[in-house]
Formats: structure tokens, C-alpha cells, sequence
């Protein structure tokens, strides 16, 4: 079950004195799940402590606005791909305790969407990539856009575990790499990427203009990025996880981007549970805490759990730092 405890200044002081032991280099986490999905392994109910501050929604930290207003150029850039699920939609409903974004004069505004009614994945996709690449920006924003659940291995500049991984398996030097276990699909090249999740997740319809101009949508992606270049691209040293952990956020928040740039650094293999705006994940946050915000992060490697970018930032570079 899940428990909350009381919020406390620093995720450090409620932090269990146990961690789990630092994997070693080149076990890869997919072949560790032995049959059971990570998705799996992430719900099988533990004591998890909720640490840190209050959450404050759309609140920046004290010295935090430089970084997230350089960290939300891109997805003004990129004109907010990657903020919505595909066929969103807003309606005022009455008050039924239900996640809904604001409330107006007594009734609740409800954002929905049609990805429920599309093919789900039984268990995530597995995707190399790394947070500086424009190429491997176009496939998040559809995987934001079809609200799927995806194993991120983070590929930065001279990491020791998961590049070399990828390019023992697909034999190329070259992100993303995307494989579906639901498939046995193992493919590269964004754009077809894209259309296969699509095709394959969307209920067959074409993925937006936004994602379909080739080289423009790369050189978009390109140029959206510059105020955060290199940032989550090169490789700090680290200490991996024993199992995944579990990161919920989307592509276009830039307190999720600062954090996921981190996660990335490190090389930290993260559960990625996709809630853009519309997203019926949002609800299950929802139940979990009473609340819906992000990013948040839980560790089922210390039983932990997380909102708030700033402190999210701080738990990883104090346990997964080398």
C-alpha cells in the first residue's frame, strides 16, 4: 500500500537508510524482468514514503527560473507538441471527486481524450535515447501525444551501460532505438518510429502535421533546444539502480524536462508514464495521493516517492551520483 508521510524540507531526512545495492555495469533491465513487465513490477504494492516539500502547482523554486523559462522555450517552439493527448478535449461535468484541472462556479473542468479507446500496449515499450537529440524529441512528443507507458534506457555521450547495449543489439550507432516487446518490432529512423506507433497505438491515424515534415520537424526540434544544448547529452558518472525507476511527466513541461535531463545524465533507466493534458493517467495520480501534479518520482529501489522538480533534482544527484 501506499502511505504518505508528513512533508519534511529535504527528501535526505525522510529518506530510508537502506538503498538498493548499485547494479552492476551492462545488466540490462530488460532481461532482469524475467517475464514480468516493468509496468508490473512498478504496481506491485510497497510502503512508500512521500518525501519532500509540499507540492506547489505552477510554482518555480528560488533560483529555478532562469532553468525552467529556458526549459519551456522548446515546447513554445514547438508550438506545444507533446503537451496534449491525441483527440483532446475539455467540458465542464459536476463535482463527482473526480481529477479534474480547475473548478468553475461549482461544477469541475474535465479534460479527456481518445487514447483510451485505442490499443494499449500490454507491457511498455523500450526506447534508447537521450534528452539532447532533436530526432529523439519528435518520438516523445508522440509518445505524449498516444499517452504510452515506455522503459527509458538514456544514451548520453560516453555512457558506459546503455549506448554501448544499443548498439550491440541494433548494430548502428544511431538513437532512438526503439524495440516493442508487444511485437518483437526493433527499428530505428524517428519518422518511422513515429508512424509505427501510430499505426500501431493511435488507431491508425496520421500522426499531426507537426510530426510529419521530415527534416523540418528535426530542424524545429533542433533549434527549440538550443537554450538547453547539451543539457541530459553527456554523461555524469553514476550508480545505477537495481530496478527502474518510476518517472510520471510529459514532454512538454519544462519542470519534467529539468529533471528528465537529469535522469539522463546519470543514465538512469526510468518507467516514463506518459499524463499530457488529457491523459487518463492522470486519474490514477490522482488516486494515489489526492493530488495530480508532476514530475513525480518513485524509487522502488528506497521506497520512496516525490513531487517537485527542485527536489526530485537533488534526490538523484545524492543517490545516483557517483
Amino acid at each position: 500500500m501506499l502511505k504518505a508521510v508528513a512533508p519534511c524540507t529535504s527528501a535526505a531526512a525522510a529518506r530510508p537508510a537502506s538503498r538498493g545495492a548499485p547494479r552492476a555495469r551492462g545488466h540490462t533491465v530488460v532481461q532482469a524482468q524475467q517475464g514480468t513487465s516493468v509496468v508490473e513490477q512498478a504496481e506491485q504494492k510497497q510502503e512508500l514514503q512521500l518525501v519532500g516539500p509540499e507540492p506547489q502547482r505552477f510554482v518555480v523554486a528560488k533560483g529555478q527560473l532562469k532553468e525552467i523559462a529556458s526549459a519551456a522555450f522548446p515546447a513554445l517552439m514547438r508550438l506545444g507538441s507533446g503537451a496534449f493527448t491525441s483527440g483532446y478535449s475539455v467540458s465542464l461535468v459536476p463535482d463527482d471527486g473526480k481529477y479534474a484541472v480547475a473548478e468553475i462556479f461549482g461544477s469541475k473542468l474535465r479534460e479527456t481524450s481518445a487514447v483510451s479507446g485505442f490499443n494499449r500496449p500490454q507491457q511498455p515499450l523500450v526506447l534508447y535515447e537521450f534528452e539532447g537529440c532533436p530526432f529523439c524529441r519528435k518520438v516523445r512528443e508522440a509518445v505524449a501525444l498516444l499517452d504510452l507507458d515506455v522503459l527509458f534506457l538514456p544514451t548520453p555521450k560516453d555512457g558506459p551501460t546503455w549506448r554501448p547495449e544499443a548498439i550491440e543489439k541494433g548494430g548502428k550507432r544511431q538513437f532512438p532505438y526503439l524495440i516493442d516487446p508487444n511485437t518483437s518490432t526493433q527499428m530505428y529512423e524517428s519518422d518511422a518510429i513515429i508512424d509505427y506507433l501510430f499505426k500501431t497505438y493511435g488507431g491508425a491515424q496520421l500522426p499531426p502535421i507537426g510530426l510529419r515534415l521530415g527534416l523540418l520537424t528535426a530542424i524545429s526540434c533542433g533549434l527549440a533546444m538550443l537554450p538547453r544544448a547539451l543539457k541530459g547529452s553527456a554523461y555524469k558518472a553514476s550508480k545505477l539502480p537495481e530496478k527502474p525507476l518510476v518517472y510520471w511527466g510529459y514532454e512538454a513541461s519544462p519542470f519534467c524536462k529539468v529533471v528528465r535531463e537529469q535522469l539522463c545524465e546519470l543514465e538512469v533507466p526510468h518507467l516514463y508514464r506518459s499524463c499530457a493534458r488529457g491523459s487518463p493517467k492522470r486519474q490514477e495520480l490522482f488516486e494515489k495521493w489526492g493530488r495530480f501534479q508532476v514530475p513525480y518520482l518513485e524509487d522502488p529501489n528506497t521506497s520512496v516517492a516525490m513531487f517537485e522538480s527542485t527536489e526530485i533534482i537533488k534526490y538523484l544527484k545524492e543517490t545516483y551520483s557517483a
